[in-house]
């Protein structure tokens, strides 16, 4: 009789447990192999053990949503967990545009972490992504011109050719510099230039391995890149609100820096295995020349005022400051 109830005791506890569990809804939109869906199942790991297996992630086979719409489907609970492009919806974010400017850093790490910290310190207060859970930001690594027929030398050159882009700041740059360019997810661009509807794209170094670009064959990189992108990795505000204290304490602890570096390092790791693959595939780089550099300066710094005036209509105080100390930030972290 006794071990009846000790054995009946066990499957209740045992059932208590199987309840107790969270399993979150995981997508991505880009592919399996690439950085950042690595990146993720690698923060799904890390949450799993730091929960001692309370939370557990269910990777979805496809994504839930095109990527532009992927904020609202995870605020809308379409999916638990998944991470955007800010860029992707104009206009609906303004403080993460600080992470998109020029001649920042020369890896994601360095951008990646200075946007964290400086995120957190003035951005989040301010609910920048209200609506979800903020589980870290990010950026990819400097931004490149890449072409498929011919280099770019020059502004005046790029002002002649067809690209996507992401959007964000470098979209308004495009429009200052008086360039031809189309916002489009990363994820259409096999298609638009396999097919030459686009002369180029903008992208990291390792996009032309994760989107199968072999058909480019020059790049022309920034010293900082020309530019970057910033992302947010998020959570169901709902489903976040719903865990246990202990279970929160465990997703807040792999977030926030830990996430951004994981980010990061993954981006930073697969731009580096593509460069190595440039010099097997015969893509011509060139670094811009100092007049090129200028020219995208000059104009940078309207966008830079306009960015200052929005930011602080949003509630931002002293944004030119907080500008500053996210660039010093950048140049700590080198």
């Amino acid at each position: 009789m006794t071990r009846k109830i000790l054995t009946l005791a066990a499957l209740l506890a045992l059932g208590g447990h199987a309840a107790a569990q969270t399993v979150l809804n995981v997508s991505t939109w880009l592919p399996p192999s690439h950085g950042a869906t690595v990146a993720q199942n690698q923060w799904c790991e890390a949450v799993e053990k730091e929960s001692k297996g309370s939370v557990k992630c269910n990777l979805l086979p496809k994504a839930v949503s095109a990527p532009p719409g992927t904020f609202d489907a995870v605020r809308d609970g379409l999916a638990d967990v998944s991470y955007t492009v800010d860029g992707y919806t104009p206009g609906r974010f303004v403080f993460t545009q600080v992470a998109e400017f020029p001649f920042l850093g020369d890896s994601s790490t360095a951008t990646s972490v200075a946007y964290q910290r400086i995120y957190d310190k003035y951005f989040a207060p301010l609910g920048e992504h209200r609506g979800v859970k903020t589980l870290a930001v990010f950026t990819h690594g400097p931004g490149i011109i890449f072409t498929v027929k011919q280099p770019v030398t020059s502004a005046a050159e790029a002002a002649r050719l067809k690209f996507r882009i992401g959007g964000g700041n470098i979209n308004e740059l495009s429009k200052l510099m008086g360039w031809n360019t189309t916002l489009k997810p990363a994820t259409e661009s096999f298609e638009l230039l396999s097919t030459g509807v686009m002369d180029g794209t903008f992208f990291p170094d390792e996009s032309l391995q994760s989107m199968r670009l072999g058909m480019v064959k020059y790049a022309t990189t920034f010293p900082g890149g020309l530019y970057n992108t910033s992302f947010v990795f998020m959570m169901n505000k709902a489903r976040y609100d719903a865990l246990s204290a202990s279970d929160k304490a465990a997703v807040d602890k792999v977030s926030g820096e830990a996430a951004a570096r994981l980010f990061a390092a993954g981006w930073d790791r697969t731009d580096a295995a593509s460069r190595e693959i440039q010099k097997t595939t015969g893509v011509q780089r060139q670094m811009a020349s100092e007049a090129f550099i200028n020219d995208v300066k000059a104009r940078q710094a309207q966008l830079e005022d306009k960015w200052v005036a929005a930011a602080e209509a949003r509630g931002l105080k002293n944004a030119r400051a907080v500008l500053a100390e996210f660039r010093a930030e950048t140049q700590k972290l080198k």
